[in-house]
């Protein structure tokens, strides 16, 4: 088949520190590292965009340096995250450069992408890299990371890459073959778990107890986060061995057959959708004749489907790269019918029952909900009742704007009274079912909550929106004693 007529998917692989660096001599493990860049080169030569996350910089820098383990003061780990980086480049770029394969080195952090003109500006990046048939490799910079701007990481760097560049699939390599149901190494009853649709599920039915390696800081729990960030966002996900990393070109062969996902216009495994999500691809590739073949062996692996309503850009951008400032509190109705997939994201004024912290207008912020829930019918009354502003705030007149309120002060004139509700709510009475971007700031909130959206320019003296956040995106953690709307 000619080059021409295939585009091909977006794939994303993420290679731990323990794949990459032998854990005690901190050696490069050249065998795995070759295999992986021969798989990456064959990707590409069947028409996929490839990206690589790369984790092992300290690794690297213990063995240039001769230490034995990782220091546990900051600066030391920085410094050694300096030295290593440049020398894994350098032995990436080695290894590609035998397949006359250009690489692009891609260090970011928290920090860098939490501005969302810094963050437009590495997602055009990474288009024109692929575009140019380059394969960036992405790297905390651990230099210049502090625990405030840090990703904690690289399986939540690579989920959030692969949900900025609209990869098809993220490949998360590791040192067992899939999700267990407990820890494979001390339980010879543990079972591979072939497939998940809910991630909130799944941590209900396995364990995740076990962590990463002397080197790594993370494990599979990480990988869960990694995974509910990546599905959200439409992206495939996949756990499998960083022994094997030839198996990526088998379990994408594979569920392309099993699924027809070439023939229905996707190539990640993900079925009833009628139209693709927009930024992926829609490709004739080789594996196409594979449709009409049958079904070949499963290659061991784990497979987290994708969501079949997956964020929008500035809503994951919001969910995931952005670190909340502090909290709008609602009641159980309004969050009803934020749940609801027609709310559009958006929360009046009515629906809040106080803040939490002190942010700015434009600053991420968590939406959190009472734990202990009133009765039906007390939840009932506050749906309608915020259902009943929301008509309202639809029939009314535009409301008075006096200025654009983006990144304003704290406090809009001097004085800040979310402290009351800072001590009405604690952490541990309230969950978190969301996150969103504040309107206005804490103090403003405060003044407006539970009021109709009419009253704004009244109590604040100008209103630029009737909404006090927006781009709110409703998740919930899986003890939560709340549940989604359906519809």
């Amino acid at each position: 088949m000619g080059r021409s007529r295939r585009t091909g998917a977006t794939v994303v692989i993420k290679l731990g520190t323990s794949s990459i660096v032998h854990e005690t001599t901190h050696q490069p493990l050249l065998s795995t590292l070759s295999s992986v860049v021969e798989t990456v080169v064959k990707l590409r030569s069947l028409g996929h965009k490839v990206v690589l996350v790369s984790s092992g910089a300290i690794g690297v820098g213990l063995q240039r340096m001769g230490l034995p383990s990782r220091p546990k003061n900051l600066s030391g780990k920085q410094a050694l995250a300096a030295i290593g980086q440049g020398r894994l480049i350098a032995l990436w770029d080695n290894l590609f450069g035998q397949f006359e394969q250009p690489i692009a080195q891609v260090l970011l952090t928290r920090g860098d992408i939490s501005d969302r003109t810094r963050y437009l500006n590495a997602v055009n990046t990474f288009k024109e890299l692929l575009s140019m048939g380059v394969v960036p490799i992405v790297n905390e910079n651990d230099t210049v990371s502090v625990s405030e701007i840090k990703f904690g990481d690289n399986d939540t760097l690579s989920a959030i890459t692969a949900s900025m560049i609209s990869a098809d699939y993220l490949f998360l390599l590791t040192d067992v073959d899939g999700l267990y149901t407990s820890n494979p190494r001390k339980d010879p009853d543990a079972r591979i778990v072939e497939t998940v649709e809910s991630v909130t599920e799944i941590r209900q039915q396995v364990s995740t107890s076990t962590v990463g390696s002397s080197l790594g800081t993370g494990g599979m729990e990480t990988k869960l986060i990694a995974a509910e960030i990546g599905t959200s966002a439409g992206v495939t996900t996949v756990i499998s061995s960083s022994k094997r990393p030839e198996a990526v070109c088998d379990i994408i062969a594979y569920h392309n057959v099993r699924l027809g996902g070439v023939r229905s216009g996707r190539s990640t495994p993900r079925s009833g959708t009628s139209t693709p999500t927009s930024g992926r691809s829609t490709p004739t590739s080789d594996f196409e004749d594979m449709a009409l073949t049958p079904l070949p062996p499963r290659p061991p692996h784990t497979v987290f489907t994708a969501s079949l309503n997956p964020l929008r850009d500035l809503k994951a951008w919001t969910s995931h790269t952005l670190r909340p400032r502090g909290s709008i509190v609602i009641d159980a109705g309004a969050y009803r019918v934020l749940s609801k997939r027609t709310s559009g994201g958006r929360l009046l004024p009515a629906g809040v029952v106080g803040v939490m912290g002190q942010f700015g207008s434009g600053n991420a912020v968590r939406i959190m909900v009472r734990k202990h829930k009133g009765s039906e019918s007390e939840e009932e009354s506050q749906r309608s009742a915020y259902e009943e502003s929301q008509n309202s705030a639809r029939s009314s007149t535009p409301l008075p704007s006096r200025r654009n309120s983006f990144n304003d002060d704290h406090s809009s004139d001097g004085d800040s009274d979310a402290g009351d509700d800072a001590e009405r709510f604690r952490e541990e009475d309230v969950v978190e079912v969301g996150r969103g971007l504040a309107n206005y700031n804490h103090s403003q909130i405060n003044k407006i909550k539970g009021q109709n959206s009419s009253l704004m320019p009244r109590l604040l003296g100008y209103a630029d929106s009737e909404y006090v956040a927006e781009n709110i995106t409703i998740s919930l953690p899986p003890d939560s004693p709340f549940k989604p709307a359906t519809v």
